[in-house]
């Protein structure tokens, strides 16, 4: 099974607000993939429909290999699901609540306890599984969620904000798990609105807006992606500058285009591949600072207190080593550097304020 998930013009509606617009993605067999979208776009919407716990209003999906509409028995059989907000039974132990999960799904005893014993184990809740899930941490209490979702063996499992409210320590214990189930063959399908979580785990990411999936791609071809479409917007308006500019020259009769060739030489500069490198010089000084104005591959440069310089250069690791050794080579004395690119939060503020069109908070 290549897919793990495919969807085939999926759409809900309810009354006149049309809340997942002919959604098609498919989502690879195997792979953890990050389900974003703002409050209100569809992304709740659509979960439900993939669990089988809302009905398409038309469309459909394959969830496991299985249709949503005609097979939604089997489809839950595929499926595990961590909610945001734990749904487990507050007044019964934690061994009690995945033995009612395990025993909805039909396991023998044999074969809960033995499933029970292996997880508990590997996220690290069997010392708890005799207490109160009402007396559990926020933390204890999302590893017995797992468990729960997990003791059917479920080849698909859907994440739903699994670390909101955690501390960064438990945060990191969650990571490792959801690698770990991964690595072991199962399909995690993560909505979170953590960048830095979805952008660490996610092998492909996939922005619904405005019940419309507006972008589908690897973390670094969404931000490769933002890049270029800024790069293109800016090269087609300088163009577009220069071919005014050429046309009133023409118009004016101007023979002597020495300002003209400077200003198209600082425009077509201006429009390089660029990123910023921000460096802290202990001891900057203006013989510095002038011979890192000369370099070619520097293209501005902003000083501010305490002798941190930010600058625009080439996008390229060589750009970063040259200028570094030439400041070194002068005897600067570096104590820090840093450079800037888009962040996965970059992109997702683009493309939702990109798609944005009135909704009803749907989560």
């Amino acid at each position: 099974m290549k897919y793990a998930i495919e969807t085939f013009d999926l759409t809900k509606r309810y009354d006149d607000f049309t809340a997942v617009d002919a959604l098609n993605m498919k989502i690879d067999n195997k792979s953890i993939f990050g389900f974003l979208g703002p409050n209100g776009a569809g992304k709740t919407t659509t979960i439900k429909m993939l669990t089988c716990l809302v009905q398409a209003t038309s469309g459909t999906a394959n969830v496991g290999g299985y249709d949503i509409a005609n097979n939604p028995n089997e489809v839950r059989e595929k499926i595990g699901m961590v909610p945001q907000l734990v749904s487990l039974y507050g007044d019964l132990t934690v061994r009690e609540n995945i033995d009612l999960c395990a025993d909805f799904y039909g396991l023998s005893k044999d074969v809960k306890h033995d499933r029970a014993e292996e997880l508990m184990e590997l996220v690290d809740i069997k010392y708890a599984e005799n207490k109160l899930v009402n007396q559990l941490s926020g933390g204890m209490k999302q590893k017995a969620s797992v468990v729960a979702s997990l003791i059917h063996q479920p080849d698909i499992l859907f994440l739903d904000e699994p670390t909101i409210g955690l501390d960064p320590t438990t945060k990191r214990v969650l990571w490792d798990l959801v690698e770990e189930l991964n690595s072991e063959g199962r399909t995690i399908i993560l909505c979170s609105h953590d960048m830095y979580e979805v952008e660490l785990l996610c092998d492909e990411i996939g922005i619904i807006n405005g019940g419309i999936l507006a972008a589908f791609d690897t973390p670094t071809g969404l931000k490769d992606t933002m890049i270029q479409e800024k790069k293109n917007v800016k090269s087609s308006k300088d163009s577009r500058v220069i071919e005014i500019m050429d046309e009133l020259r023409k118009e004016d009769g101007v023979e002597d285009t020495t300002a003209y060739d400077q200003l198209k030489e600082k425009i077509e500069r201006e429009n390089r591949d660029l990123k910023e490198l921000s460096i802290m010089i202990s001891n900057l000084d203006d013989n510095i600072l002038n011979h890192l104005n000369t370099l070619p591959s520097v293209l501005e440069i902003v000083e501010h207190k305490a002798g941190r310089l930010v600058m625009d250069i080439d996008s390229t690791e060589e750009s970063v080593s040259q200028v570094l050794s030439e400041i070194i080579g002068l005897g600067g004395n570096i104590t820090s550097i840093s450079t800037k690119d888009p962040s996965l939060e970059d992109v997702f503020m683009s493309v939702t304020t990109k798609y944005k069109k009135e909704g009803v908070d749907d989560g």
